[in-house]
C-alpha cells in the first residue's frame, strides 16, 4: 500500500505529526498552524471571524491554501506587532484589497506624473502595513 491520495490522485506525504500535506500546496489544520507558528484554535476563530475561508475536503477538514497562509501571515503581523483586534484587521484587509486594487488599475494608466504620484502614495499605505504587494 503507497501513501495516500489526495483529491488529485497526487500522493500525499505525511508530516512527523501524521497530518497531511499536499504537493498543491494545501495544508490540513496542524500543518497550517506549525507554518504559522499559530495555534489551531486561532485558526479556527479567524475563519468563524471571516478573515479567512478554507476549502473543505468531503469530511469537512479544513484545508489551507498557499493564498490562506499569506493572509493568515498578514493577520499575525496586524495582530501581534501592531495590536489591532480583529475588527481592526478586518477594515485593514478590505483597505490593503483596494490597494491591491487600485495598484493593478494604476499599472494600466498612461499618464505617467499621475502614475508615479499614486504609486508614492501607495507605496506609503503599504509601508504602514508593513508589507509589500506580490
Amino acid at each position: 500500500m503507497g501513501a495516500p491520495r489526495s483529491g488529485r490522485g497526487r500522493p500525499r506525504t505525511r508530516s512527523t505529526e501524521g497530518a497531511y500535506s499536499s504537493p498543491d500546496g494545501l495544508y490540513v489544520i496542524s500543518v497550517a498552524a506549525r507554518l504559522l507558528e499559530m495555534h489551531p484554535q486561532t485558526l479556527r476563530k479567524y475563519e468563524r471571524s471571516g478573515l479567512v475561508r478554507p476549502s473543505r475536503t468531503v469530511g469537512m477538514l479544513r484545508l489551507y491554501s498557499e493564498e490562506d497562509i499569506v493572509r493568515l501571515r498578514l493577520i499575525k503581523h496586524l495582530v501581534g506587532d501592531l495590536g489591532l483586534n480583529l475588527a481592526g484587521v478586518e477594515l485593514s484587509l478590505g483597505m490593503f484589497n483596494q490597494m491591491l486594487k487600485m495598484k493593478s488599475g494604476l499599472d494600466q494608466t498612461e499618464n505617467g506624473e499621475l502614475k508615479k504620484y499614486l504609486e508614492n502614495c501607495l507605496n506609503e499605505m503599504f509601508k504602514i502595513l508593513k508589507t509589500r504587494p506580490s
